[in-house]
């Protein structure tokens, strides 16, 4: 689905991400994981259009999108969530829904006057699909709640509910487990696992919690300093020397003991 191959992006003499290469294949979830500065947000912000590589390309089924603008990324089907989730506070949820779909008629001021009936024949249809994803996320509960009183997992489940708005082939999930309590992240762990699983969604995500990699991601791609240390499945690069010593440091060590020994951590 997406192929980076050999791909360096530079911010004047600091080297961001340092000649890197990794598939991402179609209908997988694959986590990308690695310490604070190891290049993972600069990678999605250069695959999703926000950087345009300093060195070397990306394809996206085969077609190279190194540089295309995040707007022309969207109507290939190549969508990214962020860390902080960027909801209209001020309208509902299913206003948040209805937003997503590009040309929509009614935003033509002279359909507003020649076409109403297309208008509200769109928006019906839209509606229908805003509630149909509601009903998937099982957050019909705040459909009508304003999208800025919500909790941070449910603003998380609000941009997952987006991406189903479009047909989307690729999502960037970035740290959606981020200030998500425990319960909600499992709710959101469930609605990925099922998208990938009954609709066929590719995923790439950026994540700190490795319970949850662990739980939804194959492969997992390692980062540090700019390039790839690492990958394999979770059990492979959570057991790998290099990376505990890089990335994971003695809280994975001291987890694994405590197992051995009958006891928590």
């Amino acid at each position: 689905m997406i192929k980076v191959d050999a791909i360096s992006k530079h911010f004047g003499g600091v080297r961001a991400i340092d000649n890197v290469s990794f598939e991402i294949k179609k209908g997988s979830i694959t986590g990308l994981i690695g310490p604070n500065g190891a290049g993972k947000t600069t990678m999605f912000n250069t695959i999703a259009g926000l950087h345009k590589p300093t060195h070397g390309r990306i394809l996206l089924d085969g077609q190279d999108i190194s540089g295309l603008e995040p707007h022309h990324l969207f109507a290939k089907g190549l969508l990214r969530t962020f860390q902080l989730a960027h909801e209209f506070s001020t309208m509902t949820v299913i206003e948040n829904l209805m937003m997503v779909p590009p040309n929509q008629i009614g935003e033509s001021i002279t359909n507003t006057w020649f076409r109403r009936g297309a208008i509200k024949q769109q928006e019906l249809e839209i509606r229908q699909k805003a509630e149909e994803v509601i009903e998937f996320l099982k957050i019909d509960h705040v459909a009508y709640e304003l999208a800025g009183n919500l909790s941070g997992g449910q603003k998380k489940l609000i941009e997952l509910g987006r991406t189903m708005m479009v047909d989307a082939k690729i999502v960037l999930l970035d740290e959606v487990g981020a200030g998500v309590n425990r319960t909600l992240l499992g709710e959101i762990g469930d609605a990925i696992i099922k998208l990938n699983q009954e609709r066929g969604y590719t995923f790439c995500m950026i994540e700190h919690d490795m319970d949850f990699i662990s739980r939804l991601c194959d492969p997992v791609i390692v980062m540090a300093d700019g390039k790839i240390l690492a990958q394999g499945t979770a059990a492979e690069v959570t057991s790998n020397e290099t990376v505990i010593e890089a990335y994971l440091g003695t809280g994975l060590k001291n987890k694994d003991l405590n197992k051995k020994k009958g006891g928590s951590a």
